[in-house]
Parts: structure tokens; sequence; C-alpha cells
């Protein structure tokens, strides 16, 4: 198996690769026109967050079996291509945990004893004992957006500094926060009460700008801010402000809005500004982990093992991939579908397989389920390996039951999923591009859930529909087809609406849309 090394990574990975025989070529600096020209040649691809693989390169990689980047993200991988020409795609996701979780509390101490700033004064001949009297960090209230895995060992580091720690993430089962002394608490509740607030969430469209003008409005006086995670979920502009007005004390920021950033912005001619240059997986020790965890994963396909941090979809028996393909495409997007239905609120999920299906092995449907469901919840970088475990992590009860046979279909792929409300929904399958949703709770639909759908509950009475649509016309949003799932044979009562439209609409239409008389919610997602 030929490896071709195309950003620096640990050395003790290339040296395992080669100790199991494979044939490893390190081009640290090659560009993308290069890689072009020589990626024929290649069984597996081992990236940073440079070069890109673009659709092209893959398209070149005649051999190429594996692509892997050595890092959590994908995003200079087309990841779509990769998975239309059988290349499976891995990461290394928690290699930079314990990095990250460091640096953010490097960052706490300076920000709060002005570690920084009182080097460089030192260094320019000044003795200023006075300018930088800090903070202690004990008996301080510690407040950690998000206690997934770099979130959870911040918190035990803060723990023993004896801080009081607080933690919004409504997707964290009680029981794993109470574990390490967390309380979890409204996003609000830690606003208003934390000292110093420290963000771990991905960006997405909730996260991206949830720290802005009214949140700081609300901070307590002389509030700390950090954030390690990903730039733009605190609002830059805003910051500033804050920062200017005195209402937050210090700053420490390891990333950006935009990388690199404008040095021209004003935050950094701000003297209570911490920034270092997005370092939080930059220790020997993570670069190490990341690495080996890809070399690993390269040695297990080359060995003919299974594929542990694969992206895209792992391999699955050949007599099934046929089969089961169009079923975890489905799966995939019922989980969506009720994520966005419940709000990413849900702790119980239950799956039924009925008919042919339920005699398959079905694991990557239900992984393809949770991969839907917690999408929305932590972006783009969960997979179908992930899912499960980082389901099971969060409390999630997953109940899966078989049953041979079905009335009218095949088979059939029926979930449930509960949290402070539930949903039901069923599928079946009619071959690998036509997958269906043929119920949604009690109203039966069928319709192959593919673009932009708004889903809306309203009362089965004249005029509704016919509003719906004026409002749309009004906004020029072009409704490219419309089901409506109604309960029973008698008029009245509340049905379902589906529309599919050729653009998503706007926040202010979809609030437009609610308060139109007749309509009980809206919800707007793209599958």
């Amino acid at each position: 198996m030929k490896v071709l090394v195309a950003s620096n990574i640990a050395k003790e990975a290339i040296e395992l690769l080669k100790a199991e025989g494979m044939e490893v070529d390190v081009r640290a600096d090659i560009s993308e026109e290069e890689l072009k020209e020589v990626i024929k040649d290649y069984d597996a691809l081992i990236v940073r967050s440079k070069p890109k693989v673009t659709r092209e390169i893959i398209e070149r990689g005649e051999k190429l079996k594996i692509i892997g980047r050595a890092g959590v993200g994908v995003d200079n991988i087309d990841v779509d291509a990769a998975t239309e020409r059988g290349i499976i795609v891995v990461n290394a996701p928690g290699g930079n945990t314990i990095s990250t979780a460091e640096l953010t509390m490097g960052l706490i101490i300076s920000a709060a004893r002005k570690i920084p700033q009182a080097d460089r004064s030192v260094k320019e001949g000044k003795w200023e004992r006075k300018k930088f009297e800090g903070l202690e960090l004990r008996g301080k209230t510690l407040g950690i957006i998000g206690l997934g895995r770099i979130g959870f060992e911040v918190a035990k580091r803060a723990k023993s500094f004896e801080m009081r720690v607080i933690a919004y993430d409504p997707y964290i089962s009680p029981e794993r926060a109470k574990s390490i002394g967390v309380e979890l608490v409204s996003f609000d509740y830690l606003i208003e009460n934390s000292d110093i607030i420290t963000v771990h969430v991905p960006k997405t469209k909730e996260t991206e700008k949830m720290i802005s003008y009214e949140e700081f409005r609300k901070m307590k006086d002389n509030v700390i801010i950090v954030n390690c995670a990903r730039g733009g979920i605190v609002d830059e502009d805003a910051l500033y402000e804050a920062l200017k007005s005195g209402k937050v004390y210090m700053a420490a920021l390891d990333v950006y809005e935009k990388e690199p950033p404008n040095f021209n912005h004003p935050l950094f001619k701000l003297e209570n500004v911490i920034t270092t240059p997005h370092i939080g997986a930059s220790t020997k020790e993570a670069q190490k982990s990341v690495g080996m965890i890809i070399a690993r994963d390269i040695i297990n396909l080359y060995k003919g093992l299974p594929v542990i941090n694969a992206v895209n979809l792992p391999s699955l028996k050949p007599e099934d991939f046929e089969y089961l393909m169009p079923y975890i495409t489905l799966a995939e997007k019922m989980g969506k579908i009720a994520s966005a239905r419940l709000g990413g609120n849900f702790k119980e999920v239950k799956i039924t397989y009925r008919g042919k299906l339920a005699n398959k092995d079905t694991a990557y449907v239900a992984r393809a389920l949770l991969k839907g469901l917690l999408e929305t919840i932590l972006g783009a970088n969960i997979n179908l390996v992930s899912s499960m475990p980082i389901a099971k992590q969060r409390g999630i009860r997953i109940e899966e039951s078989r049953i041979e046979s079905t009335d009218s279909y095949e088979s059939l792929l029926e979930v449930e999923v509960k949290g402070e409300k539930s949903i039901s929904l069923a599928g079946t399958s009619f071959g690998r591009d036509d997958y269906r949703i043929i119920r949604i709770d009690r109203y039966k639909v069928d319709f192959v859930p593919r673009g932009h759908y708004i889903i809306s509950l309203h009362e089965d009475k004249p005029g509704v529909i016919g509003r719906v649509g004026t409002l749309f016309g009004q906004y020029n949003i072009n409704i490219a087809g419309m089901i409506v799932g109604r309960y029973g044979d008698k008029p009245g009562g509340v049905q379902l609406m589906l529309l599919l439209v050729d653009d998503p609409p706007t926040e202010e239409v979809l609030e437009k849309m609610v308060k139109l008389d007749g309509i009980i919610d809206a919800t707007y997602i793209y599958l």
C-alpha cells in the first residue's frame, strides 16, 4: 500500500505505517496542482488543513482507497466526491481534547492575572506591580457553554481550582454533569451569573453569534470571556464594545471570525485582549495523537479490519450494500426531521425494523438516524462511527426491535423519538434512489425527503392554505410541492402540511407564517 503524506504529521505515525510494510512518501509542502499530478499513484492520502482535496484530485486518484485528515474537521476534503468513488474519509475526533482544554485553562489564568501584559511591561523595562493586580479563580463561577469532550475536561480542571462550575448544554444528561460536580443551568442563567464564560460548542446556524450585544448587556460587570472553539460564536464587534466600555474585564481568543483575522480590527488594539493564533491543537502530544489515529485507521483498512473514525459510510457487506443504502439515507433524513421538530430536545429513541429489513445487519441504519438527530446539535463533525457512542455518552436511550412481518411493504423503518415532546415517523424504499417517508405522527404522507421543506400543523378549515400561499408569494418564495396529511375521514381537527420550496425561508417569513390564522407551528429543514 502506497501512502502520500501531504502535510506535516508526527514522525511516530509515519514510522508506524512503515513498520506495517507500507511505502510512505512525505511531501509536506506539495501544492494542489502537484497533488493532481501524483495522486494517481497512491492508495492513501494524509492531509491536515492543507492542501485542499478537491473533487478533481479525488477523481484523479485511480487507486485511492482512504483519505485521512489529521485533525477534527474535514472542511478541506470533498467528502461527497470521495463517497461517490467509494473512498473512505477518516478524521481524528478527540485527538486534541486535552490540548484545547489545557489552553483554555491557560487563557483563563492569563486573563485573570494579566500575565501577557505583565510580561510585555517587564520586557519594556517597566516595573508596574499595581497596574497588574489580578483576580483569583477560587470562588469564582465558571460558565461553560457546551459540555462535550473539551468542555467536560475544562470543567474537571476548573474544579481543582475550587471554582463553582455551571454549564449550559441541553443535550447532556444531568447525571454526566453531576459526575464531576457541574450544575446544568439555562443559557440566560449562565450569561447572567458567570464570572468567567468559556465557549466549547461547534459553529452552526444556531450558535453563530450566540454571544452578542444583548448577551453582553446581561452579563456581570468585569466578566472574562474565553473562546477556543470557533470564531464567530462570540460576535467580535459586540465584544469590542463590551471590552471598550469596561463591561468585560478581559477577553482571551484563540479563534476568529476570519482566519487569519483582520489585524486592523480594533480588538487587536485593546490592552485587555489576549490573542493566540488558533493553537488549541498545537501540542506535540496532540499532533502525535491525531497522526497515530489516522495511521491506525489506514493500517486497519490495509488489514481488512473495521475503520474506526470514518466520516463517510464505512464498508458494508457487498450483499447488503445495495439494499441498505436507501434505508441508511432515509434514517438520517428522519433523524433530521425529528430533531428539527423537537428543537433538538430528545432523550429516547425507538427504532423498529419490519419485513425484510428486520433480517439485515442494520447497525448503520441506527447510526445514520442518530447522526441526523445529533447533527443539528454538534455540527458536521458527527459521523456514522461516532454517533452511537456520543448518543450513549449523552444519556440517550436507544431501543431497537425487529418484526419480520409487515402489512403493505417489503420493508418498513419506523422511528419514535421522545423528549419533552415526541414524534414518530415511518418510511420505506422502492430502490436505491427511491426512499420515502410515508407517515409523520398519525398523518399519512408520501414524499421523498430531499430539498427545502417546511413542516407545519394547521387547523383544518377553509382559507388556511391560501393564506400561506399568499404570504410566500409576497416574499417571492416559490412553492414547488405541497402535501397535506389529514387524520381521519372527516373535516376539522388538525392537519399536517409539508411545503417543498425552491429557496429557504427567512426567520421573518416563518414568524409571519405562524401568526397566520389557523397555523399552529412551522419548522424549516433542509433535507
